[in-house]
């Protein structure tokens, strides 16, 4: 079927149950990121490849609210399928839902999959749509009929981590998480998160692309804790070593029946934004519910010892990749026809070099000049770009260790750099350089790292439409909260043991695009009469490449840092470099 005809399909099904509008938003039972190609519904009816959007279907209007990370991107895949682009204005805000409420008239009704819909979303649709009459239906999926060939979930094989490399064994996080549920005066907590129960069990798998997690549940009580799913994924190994941490497991689908047969009158403790509404549906009415951020989300985001130390150690494998990387594409930009996809390729052949790498930890950006400009580009052989010794390429990657996880950003010249072109990089740089190396109060939280990271850019009215930062997992999700480094009010301060990135950037839409992306861990800096103050350790092993610098946009401060980052890089990565590697090294990171 052609895009055009699904959505005739669909409309089709509407038209049948009396409904006026059908919303599909990016999703799935666990409310993820990154889906399960099961649930990639936006992309089955649409064609849109990005990560974040919602489809809104009525009678006579098809349109895909997403951000400005996707403006570009979305116009051209939706060219001719029948939805149009709507520009959101807020990244993560459901604009959609003030649009409906102002076409729809009382006793009209609006449509979704409760599996695909956050409790929190589906409570905000609640609010601000049945006051003005509209009625919800919670339980129509509308492309299951029309999706023939629509893949089954992912049964791919899970393992579980040593404690050597995970710094905490699996009964020691649930002894913590029972605390936490205690002081909630609750009796079970209902955990969907992926990430968080991957981090919870000390598991890893890939039922989801580039996201090493495993598709389960869990309910944890004082007395049980219970991990719903497919036992065929574990070895027998595995599974005794998570009986022998007190862990009952039962299919995958068993949590449907366990939530209804929770006992009256008892609290369960769920997150709202992480769990869909078909399973809070589930809950029987007298059971009390307590809507807050999974426990586990704040315990993963700070860091153990070992699992700092492990990064680091990541961090060199991965900076000898991307080293080696960027000296073949030099060596051989002018012999080579080397293309956005090749040299993709070429930088992943050099991560799966390194020990223990499992994969790319998210789809890698090679955009070359104008594809730069997409934040979230992913060259395909119809847009693959052969690069030429001109302009700007931007390389934003990453890579899954099962010591850690990598997501780093470089920006290189490959010649003939305009003025403009030189000015961008040196200030996105500078934006880099003085969000990474700020000190702040203990309490302060990521929108304000976020201001001072663009000010540069503001002296010279400039900005992105992306967040500065977010949190990176380990050996987990490269998106990981509760912290981000973003406009919005976030009230989550930044913790000493956070990994996050800092990865300002300047788009010109048609010419170039720069970002420049080093991962941080927030650590002790000073505390006096004033308090206690945080500063930042670069963990990213990289060269910055200088030769795009303009110098006199750049304060001494700031040339000095750079001048001992390229330095740090040189001395750490040098050990594991061949002579010529390392002799090319060693020119490029020459002090400006």
């Amino acid at each position: 079927m052609t895009y055009t005809e699904k959505l005739q399909a669909i409309r089709a099904q509407m038209a049948a149950d009396e409904v006026s509008a059908y919303i599909i938003p990016s999703a799935d039972p666990h409310i993820s990121e990154y889906l399960p190609d099961r649930y990639k519904c936006i992309y089955f009816a649409s064609g849109f490849t990005g990560s974040a959007g919602t489809l809104v279907i009525t009678h006579d209007f098809a349109g895909l609210w997403t951000d400005a990370r996707y403006f570009v991107q979305a116009a051209e895949q939706l060219a001719g399928t029948g939805f149009e682009l709507v520009k959101m204005r807020a990244q993560g805000a459901p604009e959609y839902i003030q649009w409906l409420a102002e076409r729809l008239q009382p006793e009209e009704i609006v449509a979704f999959d409760a599996n695909l819909i956050s409790v929190q979303l589906a409570q905000v649709l609640e609010e601000q749509l049945q006051p003005l009459g509209l009625q919800l239906s919670t339980n129509l999926d509308y492309l299951d009929s029309i999706w023939p060939d629509r893949p089954a979930l992912p049964q791919a094989p899970a393992y579980l981590l040593g404690e050597e490399i995970t710094g905490r064994a699996t009964i020691a996080k649930l002894n913590e998480l029972r605390k936490a549920i205690q002081k909630q005066r609750a009796d079970f907590h209902l955990i969907s998160s992926l990430d968080d129960l991957a981090w919870l069990f000390n598991m890893r798998g890939s039922d989801v692309k580039c996201n090493p997690v495993v598709l389960c549940f869990a309910l944890i009580s004082q007395e049980q804790a219970i991990l719903f799913i497919e036992q065929q994924k574990l070895q027998e190994e595995a599974q005794n070593q998570l009986k022998s941490a007190g862990v009952t497991l039962l299919p995958y689908q068993a949590v449907w029946q366990a939530l209804a047969e929770l006992p009256a009158s008892t609290t369960i403790v769920l997150d709202p934004k992480r769990t869909c509404f078909a399973l809070y549906k589930q809950l029987p009415a007298l059971v009390r519910v307590v809507q807050e951020t999974n426990p586990t989300t704040y315990f993963k985001a700070i860091k153990n010892e070992t699992e700092i130390a492990n990064t680091r150690e990541t961090m060199v494998k991965d900076g000898v990749a991307v080293t080696k990387f960027f000296k073949w594409l030099e060596d051989n930009l002018s012999t080579l026809e080397i293309t956005e996809l090749s040299a993709e390729e070429k930088l992943q052949q050099l991560r799966a070099e390194q020990e223990g790498f499992i994969g790319p930890s998210f789809d890698t950006i090679a955009g070359y000049k104008a594809h730069g400009a997409l934040p979230h580009y992913r060259a395909t052989q119809a847009s693959n770009a052969q690069l030429q010794p001109d302009g700007l390429l931007l390389v934003d990657s990453g890579g899954q260790y099962s010591s850690g996880t990598t997501d780093i950003t470089r920006v290189v010249s490959l010649g003939n750099l305009t003025i403009e072109e030189s000015t961008d990089y040196t200030l996105v740089l500078k934006g880099m350089i003085d969000g990474a190396t700020t000190r702040f109060p203990k309490g302060t939280c990521g929108y304000q790292i976020d201001a001072i990271t663009r000010k540069p850019l503001w002296d010279h009215a400039r900005n992105y439409g992306h967040g500065t930062g977010h949190g990176v997992g380990f050996a987990l999700n490269v998106h990981e909260g509760p912290h981000v480094f973003n406009p919005s009010p976030t009230p989550i301060p930044i913790e000493p043991g956070t990994i996050t990135s800092v990865e300002p950037g300047i788009y010109r839409p048609g010419r170039h695009g720069i970002r420049i992306e080093n991962l941080v861990l927030t650590v002790p800096d000073e505390e006096n009469e004033f308090g206690e103050f945080y500063t930042f350790e670069h963990l990213t092993l990289a060269l910055i490449d200088t030769t795009p610098v303009k110098k006199e946009l750049l304060e001494p401060v700031h040339i000095s840092w750079l001048n001992a980052y390229n330095h740090q890089v040189l001395e750490k990565l040098s050990p594991y470099l061949t002579d010529e590697e390392r002799n090319w090294l060693y020119e490029k990171a020459k002090a400006i």
